[in-house]
């Protein structure tokens, strides 16, 4: 039996039927009256919010909606941002108040600072929760016009009397700390709250039930405090949670800055003295909380861990705890996606696995330049514990936990940002290669392969997924100062191991990323330039590899030259790559045309014959016998230029110093092609 529907939604239904702004006015009644059910008010409140988000986009209408929204209107949308509305009926409001932002443009960020400082204005408790609350959730969709609010000359002083109220509003303090700890992302609005919030900050963090008992007695002797009375409330936990946050982030964002201390008021005298609370003991406090009671203080102890981990002694303390470890896993595994719980906690481990960025030789002469014209004389040293050996450590722990099942989890159903940070921390824990084969078991390989866009190749070749992430990382970043040549080279050696299974998987490399590969046997680092090197040795396995050296081309010829001068490097594992490459393309014409143009080449793979290495031989003296393998005049040219190179000798020199039964078998029959009468 279908349901019917209700008389609010059968209004709604017959409200769409009417023009724009009688739609409008409509709507703008209902939530007016208010008593709605909260259902029936998201759906109002959604309505309006496409009546809005369609005026903002319109190119063609006479003129905005907006207008039809006066003070009165402005207010009750406001209104529903309120931290006593349900909070489905608050989520649903921002969203109407962003629409109405952005189509009313600068008369709505008016109507809002209006509202805001009429309410503050008024100074009553319900006033100050709803201005706060207004602000905080404002902050994040409209951060110019609420930090121009909240900078206002006078509004934060404002905040420290009221706050240090004998008589408090919980949902006072609760309102306006989520107003302050939005705004703290804001490097200047978190600059003001340092130089005038702190010190009660600290009070909130660090206030105990006898500390307020023997303040109230202070200020009144007559009042009688008894136990449960209104005189002995206390700030709550989720307040006292709530102020640790906020301080972690002015610790994390003023650590090269002296602490600011704000000026003594006489009339305060009875408040408690703070102390300086360090970004370790916050941290303390947090992992306290949320291994003491994770359901309560779940969301600030995450957020608040999450800044304080940017502190290389916080990411040890942290790292160091195995049960902590467990339980943000668990929080992680427990988090919805794209929560603001998930980002928190991966944000965590993001800062505990993070290496250092690699500096360049130019970056750190710039910051010893620094560093002698700050009269320091000397470049301070980096923290010992943000070392490769200390990260590794972490790494390591933070494997142990068990993050890995659910990174893979979350990166299924998580947004583009966490999936961002889950792939920053499986790269960390992947630099420590004992650990890379168990990642590999636990899905992170799958994890990274649907990171790249790539889900799956053809079902005879599923490895050719990994394709194209791995040469997407061969590819330099246009706006890094620095690189780190690591990820580069381990790319090239994945690659490398790819092309040594089939053809299929040859082609595609080579389609996807033969130019990058190319591009990396320039590198001026050898251990580079030896990876692209044996990496082409594997792709001239197949036809299309093979069809870049051997078809009739400069480009195909210059890169015949390349092959022929990388046999001549003083890196031997370069040199051996670079002839066994030419061992599989002396087969045709065209290559052997090449070569036997440029004497130089040929005396480089003379050279390879008569080397110290047995193997750099065997590929020398193979090369050697398939060019003289050829038939009519380009055989006969060939085996002139290498007599006249010194050929005979070269032959002779391999076929003594060899101990392989099979090298010294090809010397001999090298020898006697060179040898016969013409």
């Amino acid at each position: 039996m279908e349901e019917k529907p209700t008389p609010a939604a059968s209004e709604l239904e017959q409200i769409s039927q009417l023009g724009v702004t009688e739609q409008t006015q409509l709507l703008l009644a209902r939530l007016m009256e208010g008593g709605q059910e909260d259902d029936d008010t998201c759906q109002a409140l959604d309505r309006l919010t496409k009546l809005l988000n369609d005026d903002a986009a319109s190119q063609t209408k006479d003129k905005s909606i907006c207008e039809v929204l006066d003070d009165v209107c402005v207010d009750t949308i406001l209104g529903y941002l309120d931290m006593r509305q349900a909070e489905a009926v608050r989520g649903h409001a921002i969203l109407t108040v962003s629409a109405y932002l952005k189509a009313a443009q600068d008369k709505g960020s008016r109507a809002l600072q209006t509202f805001f400082f009429d309410r503050v204005k008024r100074g009553t408790y319900d006033d100050y929760i709803v201005a706060f609350c207004v602000a905080s959730a404002v902050f994040p969709v409209a951060p110019a016009a609420t930090a121009e609010m909240f900078l206002s000359e006078g509004f934060l002083p404002s905040l420290d009397p009221l706050m240090r109220r004998k008589w408090k509003s919980r949902k006072v303090e609760t309102a306006c700390l989520e107003m302050l700890n939005a705004a703290s992302m804001n490097s200047e609005c978190r600059a003001a709250i340092r130089k005038y919030c702190t010190e009660w900050l600290e009070e909130v963090v660090h206030q105990t039930p006898e500390e307020l008992s023997r303040a109230i007695h202070a200020a009144d002797p007559g009042v009688q405090v008894t136990p449960g009375s209104i005189a002995m409330r206390r700030h709550s936990q989720a307040v006292q949670h709530l102020a640790a946050v906020i301080l972690a982030k002015l610790r994390v964002g003023t650590l090269k800055f002296p602490e600011f201390k704000t000026p003594s008021y006489e009339y305060l005298d009875w408040r408690i003295q703070p102390a300086t609370t360090s970004i370790e003991d916050l941290s303390k406090k947090f992992t306290t909380l949320l291994l003491a009671d994770p359901e309560s203080s779940k969301q600030h102890s995450i957020e608040g861990l999450a800044y304080a981990t940017i502190q290389p002694t916080v990411k040890e303390q942290v790292a160091q705890n195995p049960e902590l470890l467990k339980e943000l896993v668990k929080v992680l595994g427990d988090a919805p996606a794209k929560s603001p719980l998930t980002y928190g906690a991966l944000s965590i481990f993001v800062n505990i696995t993070r290496y250092p960025p690699v500096q360049s030789e130019e970056e750190k002469k710039m910051d010893q330049l620094k560093a002698y014209a700050n009269a320091a004389g000397k470049l301070p040293p980096p923290n010992p514990l943000n070392d490769h050996g200390h990260v590794t450590d972490r790494c390591k722990r933070v494997f142990e936990a068990g993050v890995i099942p659910v990174l893979v989890t979350h990166s299924r159903h998580g947004s583009s940002a966490s999936l961002s940070l889950i792939v920053s921390i499986v790269f960390s824990l992947s630099v420590t290669t004992s650990l890379r084969g168990q990642l590999a078991q636990q899905g992170a390989v799958n994890l990274l392969i649907a990171a790249g866009s790539i889900f799956g190749g053809t079902r005879a070749h599923p490895q050719n997924a990994a394709i194209r992430p791995l040469a997407s990382i061969l590819q330099p970043d246009p706006a890094a100062e620095t690189r780190d040549l690591l990820p580069t080279f381990e790319a090239l050696m994945a690659l490398t191991n790819l092309a040594s299974t089939d053809d299929d998987t040859r082609a595609t490399i080579i389609r996807v990323a033969f130019t990058e590969i190319e591009e990396h046997i320039f590198s001026s680092n050898h251990m580079i330039c030896r990876a692209a090197t044996e990496l082409i040795c594997n792709l001239v396995q197949c036809v299309e590899g093979i069809a870049l050296y051997a078809e009739d081309s400069p480009q195909a010829a210059n890169r015949v030259h390349l092959l022929l001068g990388l046999t001549a490097t003083e890196d031997e594992p370069t040199r051996s790559a670079a002839g066994g490459a030419l061992a599989s393309l002396v087969a045709f014409e065209e290559v052997v045309r090449e070569i036997i143009k440029r004497r130089t080449g040929v005396e480089h793979l003379l050279e390879l014959c008569s080397a110290d290495s047995e193997e750099l031989r065997h590929r020398g003296v193979f090369v050697i016998s398939s060019m003289l393998s050829h038939t009519g005049e380009l055989g006969k040219g060939a085996r002139q230029v290498i007599k006249d190179l010194g050929g005979v000798e070269h032959v002779k020199t391999c076929a003594q110093k060899s101990r392989a039964p099979e090298v010294v078998e090809l010397a001999a029959g090298t020898l006697k092609v060179l040898l016969e009468e013409d």
